[in-house]
């Protein structure tokens, strides 16, 4: 595998910034009508405006957009609009996964909920302030997944490209919803084989971070069946590849990196592959002693060590890592079964291996 070029591929063509241009002005408008409705909505502008415009990787719009371009698809400050709505499809699962987590902070800041929740405390409003937290969380989420759709409308694209577009679109959405219904269900039922982990990182995270964008912009350009095919099969394993490099920064990513806590994944009781792989590597007392942690929310950095420990010793760190690479080489292989576009093919390269060595 080549290393990744020094230009991230999310930079070339002014990507970053036009998209981040997109947002910006999509935001002010829809702020100019929240605050126009009334001025207790200037807190939901706030905290909208800093979640999506003061982080996020923007691979999701970048996947699109190489996608759009490998298929010759032309370049147009419409095209990377219409593929900035992936970021509120982000924003809103991250915002919902937060609540749904109890997670206290992303990306260094006070996740949603947390954020108002503390609104209410120091304003001394009446009732429940992580009720109201929550609620608010809730609502947010819903309203960057509804400007995800007015976001791709209103792009300035010619309205039969979006509807080419839109099943795609529609699917995604509807894929990632049911995926973290089903990493709450398997939370809760306990289920720890690598199938359902497998499942369950498919659902909710590989199929709308590679497949479903390459397929959005695949769709935008009017591509053949061929590249199609191709872009699910790099997109799908890649995809699963970028979940399971999630997976091992939840347990051992470095907080300063990640935004997040350390083992944050073992405190919210995550049934992962690394987890579920860990799981099978071990003998009794170990099993009891990785059940016994897993889910804890008290768990202390004493407890995360002996966990993480755990895990390395019995193989699943390493399994993961290997299945990492094999997946990222078996989608790279599907990128040489179909005619691309010279700079587009080789900045779906760049993302593969950026995506799946990242420490963030």
């Amino acid at each position: 595998m080549t290393d990744a070029a020094p230009v991230s591929p999310v930079d070339r063509a002014g990507l970053r910034q036009r998209i981040d241009k997109a947002l910006t002005e999509f935001l002010a408008g829809q702020r100019g009508w929240l605050t126009a409705v009334d001025d207790g909505l200037v807190p939901v502008a706030d905290a909208i405006e800093a979640f999506v415009l003061r982080g996020g990787k923007r691979l999701r719009p970048a996947f699109a957009y190489w996608g759009y371009r490998g298929a010759c698809g032309v370049d147009s400050d419409q095209v990377v609009a219409a593929l900035a709505a992936l970021e509120f499809v982000q924003a809103s699962a991250l915002i919902h996964d937060d609540l749904m987590d109890r997670s206290d902070t992303r990306r260094g800041e006070p996740s949603v909920h947390r954020r108002f929740a503390a609104r209410h405390r120091t304003a001394g409003w009446g009732g429940d302030p992580d009720g109201f937290g929550d609620a608010a969380a809730i609502l947010l989420g819903d309203l960057c997944l509804v400007w995800s759709d007015e976001l791709l409308h209103s792009a300035g694209l010619d309205p039969r490209t979006v509807a080419r577009a839109r099943p795609v679109f529609d699917e995604m959405r509807t894929e990632v919803t049911v995926g973290q219904y089903l990493d709450v269900l398997t939370q809760v039922t306990g289920d720890t084989s690598p199938e359902r982990a497998g499942k369950v990182a498919r659902y909710k995270s590989a199929k709308y971070t590679v497949e479903r964008p390459l397929l959005l912009g695949a769709a935008l350009a009017d591509a053949p069946a061929e590249v199609h095919a191709a872009y699910s099969a790099y997109g799908l394993p890649l995809g699963e590849a970028f979940q399971l490099r999630d997976d091992v920064l939840g347990v051992f990513g470095d907080p300063e990196r990640t935004g997040k806590p350390a083992g944050d994944d073992l405190r919210e009781g995550k049934r992962t592959y690394l987890v579920a792989t860990a799981l099978e590597g071990v003998d009794e007392a170990g099993r009891e002693l990785l059940l016994g942690g897993l889910g804890d929310p008290g768990l202390d950095a004493g407890g995360v060590t002996r966990l993480r420990e755990l895990i390395t010793a019995s193989g699943a760190l390493e399994r993961t890592e290997r299945r990492i690479a094999t997946l990222t080489e078996s989608a790279l292989a599907a990128l040489a079964t179909v005619d691309l576009e010279t700079e587009a093919r080789q900045s779906l390269v760049d993302l593969a291996i950026a995506a799946t060595r990242r420490t963030d």
